[in-house]
């Protein structure tokens, strides 16, 4: 995706921020809304196309007596988190009460696995949602996630004719974006950029510093990659990607599994 395209959806996730927190927080304060938001929606929008088929096979484990789910449930999912809550946020979207939406936007997360509960406590985001209800701005929040002129699933959008209307994002572009406004949130509060981002083109350079010299030594199998204070990840996943390319030049079928440590539990999350 061209850095342009994501550009614009992270100006557009970051006016959200001003179109329906303003006045009712802080702008110290909009990153306590806006990054867990941004991070559920794009899980919201990856789980979508099994959201059936796990809800199906959780009512026939439920019915089965079955007490340990989570693997079946993931292999349902595709993925290595789901969420079994008979909610999507679109279908949040057309709740007219408050009270109703509050009380099915905390089922929905509370339907996540237990992965995805440990990112949402990490952001204590649970406790942002008395105040965006009180103040009727819960919907309208949950409305601007799901603008039809912003994409943040990994799948493209079609238009009636079959052509692509928006791209899917994958992975690497999602984090991008987040990385983007976790840096301009920082800035906004007047902390050091440099602390908490990396600009992406040192981050290559860095992961071409480690690899090159050992490029041709690279041999088919496993790899493990470890970073000790991995922020959000970024250069895990650029490393991957280097050393990828790298044994693909070579001929040789590489795999990873990536590890990593944050102390902050935001970051972390």
């Amino acid at each position: 995706m061209e850095v342009s395209q994501l550009t614009w959806i992270t100006n557009f996730i970051w006016g959200i921020a001003d179109d329906v927190l303003r006045d009712l927080y802080v702008r110290g304060k909009y990153r306590d809304v806006i990054l867990p938001m941004t991070v559920i929606r794009r899980l919201d929008a990856v789980l979508e196309p099994t959201k059936r088929a796990v809800l199906d096979l959780k009512a026939s484990l439920d019915k089965a007596g079955i007490v340990h789910q989570d693997a079946a449930l993931r292999q349902a999912a595709g993925q290595a988190f789901y969420n079994t809550s008979p909610f999507t946020l679109r279908d949040l979207k057309a709740r007219a009460s408050r009270q109703q939406l509050e009380a099915d936007f905390r089922a929905y997360l509370d339907g996540f696995s237990p992965n995805v509960q440990e990112i949402i406590d990490n952001f204590e985001f649970r406790n942002q949602i008395p105040r965006l209800t009180k103040a009727d701005a819960l919907g309208t929040l949950i409305e601007k996630f799901l603008d039809p002129s912003i994409n943040l699933s990994p799948y493209p959008v079609l238009d009636s004719a079959g052509n692509v209307r928006l791209p899917g994002l994958d992975n690497h572009a999602m984090g991008t974006i987040f990385e983007e406004l976790v840096r301009r949130f920082n800035e906004e509060n007047n902390e050091e950029a440099g602390e908490h981002w990396t600009p992406r083109d040192a981050v290559r350079l860095m992961a071409r510093l480690i690899f090159e010299p050992i490029a041709d030594q690279i041999e088919s199998g496993t790899y493990l990659l470890y970073d000790g204070a991995c922020g959000t990840g970024g250069m895990l996943t650029v490393a991957e990607e280097t050393l990828l390319q790298l044994a693909k030049e070579r001929g040789k079928q590489v795999s990873m599994h990536l590890f990593g440590q944050e102390i902050n539990a935001e970051t972390y999350a």
